[in-house]
């Protein structure tokens, strides 16, 4: 195809020898760019011409982005100033907080992993005995104190895995052991309280009344 294109080209520019020609691979290009008609050719634009004024009504004709042309509008956020960043040393100073509730996620040494040794001195799991005497209120504030406390094992945790100290694993998982049987003795204790107030509603609403029992007691001794 390339080889016809250009001995048309030859022939139509007036017999040119072969080697005065261009390449082949561009004959295609040169023979439509040089003998296309008149009629064919037009100026690039997308926006039709109004009737009548001969003017292109296209208002981002000349904005380009590789020359660097800018708008020739402004835009509709221009009147709206920028916002200006702070300076640190005008940015006013907060006062420290040493008791904030953060710090209980950490050791009393505010350090983000703890020693094994204070892992290590943590005492046993509170019995299911024991918490039946508690009331409704210290049931519910132990419940977030191991909250808190298994959440600071897990902040000892990840330090532990990021920095690959290859000590103190044992330690954490043992404690949290434990505080974990305490939540589960606590959800026990809590779970016989239901229960023993769904079979007290129930004889209540059979018709049971235990203040009835205890007067006619009373009357029969007297």
């Amino acid at each position: 195809m390339h080889r016809q294109s250009v001995t048309r080209l030859a022939r139509q520019c007036g017999g040119l020898p072969l080697a005065e020609l261009p390449p082949p691979y561009l004959a295609p290009s040169l023979h439509f760019s040089l003998f296309r008609s008149p009629t064919q050719c037009s100026n690039f634009s997308s926006t039709a011409v109004a009737a009548g004024h001969g003017r292109d009504l296209n208002k981002s004709r000349g904005v380009s982005a590789i020359h660097r042309t800018g708008p020739k509008f402004k835009l509709g956020v221009s009147k709206y100033p920028l916002p200006k960043p702070v300076s640190p040393d005008n940015i006013k100073k907060r006062n420290p907080t040493p008791d904030h509730g953060l710090w209980g996620f950490f050791p009393k040494d505010r350090q983000a992993l703890s020693t094994p040794v204070y892992d290590n001195s943590c005492g046993r799991s509170w019995s299911i005995q024991e918490l039946r005497e508690k009331s409704w209120d210290d049931l519910h504030a132990l419940w977030w104190v191991c909250a808190k406390e298994r959440n600071r094992i897990a902040t000892s945790w990840l330090e532990n895995e990021r920095i690959k100290a290859g000590y103190g694993e044992w330690e954490l998982r043992t404690r949290d052991q434990v505080i974990l049987v305490t939540q589960k003795s606590i959800k026990h204790v809590l779970r016989e309280r239901w229960y023993a107030w769904e079979d007290a509603q129930k004889l209540y609403n059979s018709g049971y009344r235990p203040q009835e029992e205890n007067s006619e007691e009373a009357s029969s001794t007297a």
